[in-house]
């Protein structure tokens, strides 16, 4: 049973990936626009671009946990 359920919250293919990068970036740029709102000029902007770069890092890693598990 438990076995199941955890089958179910693996990332098994690349589009599996993708669709976990997706759905952070979209989160990331929604968390980006409310930084915009409450710190506006630079201290936004920064905080903004730290978002994508962190799905980016983390995207990274989604790929390469599942290439590495293919060997």
């Amino acid at each position: 049973m438990w076995s199941r359920l955890k089958r179910l919250f693996m990332i098994k293919t690349r589009f599996e990936a993708f669709m976990v990068i997706y759905a952070l970036g979209v989160g990331a740029v929604d968390r980006g626009m409310h930084y915009l709102e409450q710190y506006p000029g630079a201290g936004g902007w920064l905080l903004f671009a730290a978002c994508p770069i962190a799905v980016f890092m983390a995207g990274a890693r989604i790929l390469d946990s599942l290439d590495a598990g293919l060997d």
